[in-house]
């Protein structure tokens, strides 16, 4: 199975920020869909990533004037991507390595979507159950 396959089912844009988005309109955006990180995109093409880890790390560092600084200083620059033929498992593990909770997936050079590792992990909770269920059923007749 592959992120394409996860994303398929998938209506609506990738909730998304802009470099010039300030740290607080994007904690409202956090907040508002109850996600983790936002893609930071520009023309359709990935720029960086903000998440719940950098704000922690801003607060730390800068406290509360942190909030009125744009995306564009402070966001993860270049940050891990995958496209959409990669299969979950190979995402789960690239997530893994990484120790990363979200990943943009880029197609083509632009941004078609984005999952997180709870995603990744329904998904393959989903699918191990559906083969349980089909050996059930196969033992069973």
């Amino acid at each position: 199975m592959t992120i394409g396959a996860i994303l398929h089912g998938r209506t609506g844009a990738v909730i998304a920020a802009r470099p010039a988005d300030t740290v607080r309109a994007v904690i409202d955006l956090l907040a508002q869909h109850r996600i983790g990180a936002v893609p930071v995109v520009e023309s359709d093409v990935i720029v960086g990533i903000f998440s719940e880890r950098d704000l922690v790390r801003l607060m730390s560092s800068y406290g509360p004037e942190a909030l009125d600084r744009s995306l564009d200083e402070v966001m993860t620059k270049s940050p891990v991507t995958c496209d959409s033929r990669m299969a979950v498992i190979a995402a789960l593990s690239l997530m893994t390595q990484k120790r990363i909770r979200h990943l943009p997936v880029v197609d083509d050079g632009r941004l078609t979507g984005f999952v997180s590792i709870g995603d990744l992990v329904k998904h393959r909770i989903d699918h191990i159950e559906a083969e349980a269920a089909a050996m059930r059923d196969y033992i069973a007749s």
